[in-house]
């Protein structure tokens, strides 16, 4: 016979065989659909099973949410479904499906990350699309890589970066210990900001995008940059002399402004009174200093060694006719006549906008130093006026016929200069 405390013992091991039994059934099986906790199946499409198997974990945010059912194949990949349980957080929709190594020897598991945090969420049929799942580097293809690249490395430059690297990293062990601890805390920071660091690598993405798409012009600021610094070697003496002559330069200028301190405040307010006055007459400048040098070596042309002025001198009068119209009102006096007259006060002339005469007076002058362009009009409707006005000033002069010194009347014959201008002969 049994013992009392033998029978309790078997009891007790029975009672706790069973509950693991059921707990492993419905942990680790699909046994607990027959019961009610069937929760919702979602379907993920792999280019690659990546390792994955069935009854591997399904993660969301760290936390275990499911078990990975039926894998099949189809025409561009695989299929796997994962069996979420029924107690599981709502999942959002918008999320990549990431099949992951839980370590260096393997564990794979199904990854959800969410891209956002509210609804649409998962639900019974869902298909997570390739486009939106991964699966980790094979770790043949690793080694394949590292291979190929320890071949492609020459034997005497791979010596050499290990005995640099030996001597680069000698006696910094507590430097690197610290490193990685810091790495570390960065990560766990990291991953507790989650969501954050998601949002910063994708800007970051951005950004790599933006400086790949100014390529070009980084590689040509590189490149005029190298010439820059090509033509700074080649004039370092000359810069090293100008430096050394700076400094003498400054100190006379500053010799400079101190003698001529007490007065500068005024020769600025001066010419700044001269520089309003010349603003609006740019242009009038501008032709003043592009005529110069030409009326200079026209002069220096005209006097020569032997005391002699060698010119031309040519009239040209009435091209364009002088302004008339508008000053029909003023007399006419002979140059001799000096007597005191009253002015004609209401005198100006009068031709119209496009006119060809040698316009004058107030209102032909540019406002503000930008002149007033006739339109085309204006111009067509005035191209006869310069004869017009030869015609006015012939008709005019045989009117006054009998005034003395004014060329062209009848009654007057000049046949000298001192004539011309009424001069006594």
């Amino acid at each position: 016979m049994l013992g009392r405390s033998i029978r309790i013992k078997l009891v007790a091991f029975v009672v706790v065989a069973s509950v693991s039994v059921v707990y492993a059934l419905v942990r680790f099986t699909d046994f607990g659909e027959y019961f009610g906790q069937e929760g919702y199946t979602v379907t993920a499409e792999l280019a690659d099973s990546g390792g994955i198997f069935s009854h591997a974990e399904v993660t969301y945010r760290g936390v275990n949410v499911g078990r990975v059912g039926e894998l099949r194949l189809d025409g561009d990949g695989l299929e796997v479904d994962l069996h979420i349980e029924h107690d599981a957080p709502d999942i959002p929709r918008d999320l990549d499906a990431i099949v992951a190594n839980r370590s260096a020897i393997g564990e794979q598991y199904v990854d959800l990350r969410p891209r956002a945090n509210s609804g649409p969420y998962l639900e019974e049929g869902t298909t997570i699309p390739q486009e939106r799942t991964s699966i980790p580097l094979g770790v043949e293809d690793v080694i394949t890589d590292l291979d190929k690249l320890a071949r492609s490395l020459p034997h005497e430059d791979a010596r050499t970066l290990v005995d640099e690297s030996y001597v680069a990293f000698r006696g910094t062990g507590d430097d690197l210990e610290r490193l990685m601890d810091t790495t570390r805390e960065f990560v766990a920071a990291s991953s507790e900001n989650l969501p954050h660091t998601v949002r910063l690598l994708r800007s970051g993405n951005t950004v790599l995008e933006t400086q790949n798409e100014q390529a070009g012009n980084f590689k040509s600021f590189s490149r005029d940059l190298n010439l820059l610094s090509e033509q700074l070697v080649e004039s370092d003496e000359d810069i090293r002399n100008l430096i050394d002559a700076t400094t003498p330069a400054a100190q006379q200028f500053s010799e400079v402004v101190q003698e001529i301190g007490p007065g500068l405040s005024s020769l600025v307010a001066n010419l700044l009174a001269v520089s309003n006055v010349q603003a609006p007459r740019l242009d009038g400048l501008e032709q003043v200093l592009v005529s110069y040098p030409i009326l200079a070596v026209g002069a220096d042309a005209v006097l020569t060694d032997d005391g002699k002025a060698r010119l031309g001198f040519v009239l040209n009068l009435f091209d364009p006719p002088p302004c008339t119209r508008g000053y029909e009102g003023t007399e006419r006096r002979a140059g001799t006549d000096d007597s005191p007259v009253e002015p004609n006060r209401e005198a100006y002339c009068a031709e119209p906008p496009g006119s060809p005469i040698a316009v004058r007076g107030a209102q032909n002058a540019p406002f503000a130093g930008v002149p007033s362009l006739p339109s085309e009009d204006e111009v067509e409707a005035n191209s006869d006026r310069s004869q017009e006005s030869l015609e006015e000033e012939r008709r005019r002069q045989a009117a006054s016929a009998n005034t003395p010194g004014l060329a062209g009347g009848s009654g007057s014959t000049n046949n000298s200069l001192a004539e011309l201008l009424g001069l006594p002969g």
